[in-house]
């Protein structure tokens, strides 16, 4: 199993690097484009459709995706865009999380089928509107969920006592997520004084958040790396309704392309949203 993971991981990164790193937005544009068909795809299997049917969640989510290229979103999304899916995610997060799973399948199929093809599809048009903002705002962006993750995973398990939401993540507890938190806050601290010390192609999250205030920084690095934790939280729930460890197996050692975003899809539009309010 480790070893798949690190193959695994070193074939992702192998094609990510190239793409983060391209002058131009489209190569990541496309490869992601990949991955949020392959996670439409997998969407539609957590939400009971066999081979066939989820193919056409992916084809429709492709299709989005494509419009949105055509309109040149990512170079100029409508204006409220950020703002109605920033407020959307916390709100019906919100609402998932505290009625459990058992809540999920109640809700209509199609409703379903609709707030997951569309929470792919504005992930993907703000991962390619954040590139073309500049690789240190995307990175910035995308090493909030990762140390978010990894200083809770460490905090979690050398003080975790309280647990999270254990009905639907029962490794997750409070003390991972303050120190996630604390573990985000200290980057973004290194961040900043980077930005200001070394030439970059843009200013990150932190910089630009940072030009309103520490107590703006400070609030909104903690927001978003607690909607880190809910996108993990909905897609854990979203499994368990499905009696599915994994959204597939299509990352070996890894789960499937949603085990691995999860994360992503609240923070990225929220980032955004918070980017623009500045």
């Amino acid at each position: 199993m480790l070893k798949q993971r690190i193959i695994t991981a070193l074939v992702l990164l192998a094609l990510l690097l190239p793409a983060l790193l391209a002058t131009t937005a489209e190569p990541l544009a496309g490869l992601s484009l990949v991955l949020i068909a392959a996670g439409a795809w997998e969407w539609g299997r957590l939400n009971g459709f066999a081979m066939r049917g989820s193919l056409r969640v992916a084809a429709v989510c492709v299709m989005l995706c494509l419009y949105a290229w055509s309109a040149r979103w990512a170079y100029d999304a409508p204006a409220q865009v950020w703002n109605i899916t920033g407020a959307a995610w916390v709100l019906v997060a919100a609402w998932l999380i505290r009625h459990g799973v058992e809540h999920w399948a109640s809700i209509s199929r199609v409703l379903r089928l609709v707030m997951g093809v569309l929470a792919l599809w504005l992930t993907w048009v703000a991962l390619y509107q954040a590139k073309v903002m500049g690789v240190n705002f995307l990175l910035s962006v995308l090493f909030l969920v990762w140390m978010a993750d990894i200083a809770a995973y460490f905090s979690g398990r050398a003080l975790g006592q309280r647990k999270l939401a254990p009905a639907i993540s029962p490794g997750k507890s409070w003390e991972g997520v303050w120190g996630g938190m604390l573990g985000v806050l200290l980057m973004a601290c290194v961040w900043i004084w980077v930005d200001g010390h070394y030439p970059v192609d843009s200013p990150s999250l932190y910089s630009r958040l940072n030009s309103r205030g520490a107590p703006f920084l400070v609030l909104a690095v903690l927001f978003l790396t607690l909607m880190s934790v809910a996108g993990d939280l909905v897609e854990s729930l979203v499994k368990r309704s499905a009696g599915m460890k994994d959204s597939s197996q299509l990352l070996p050692g890894h789960g499937g392309v949603l085990d691995r975003v999860d994360a992503l899809l609240p923070t990225l539009p929220l980032a955004l949203m918070l980017a623009q309010s500045v």
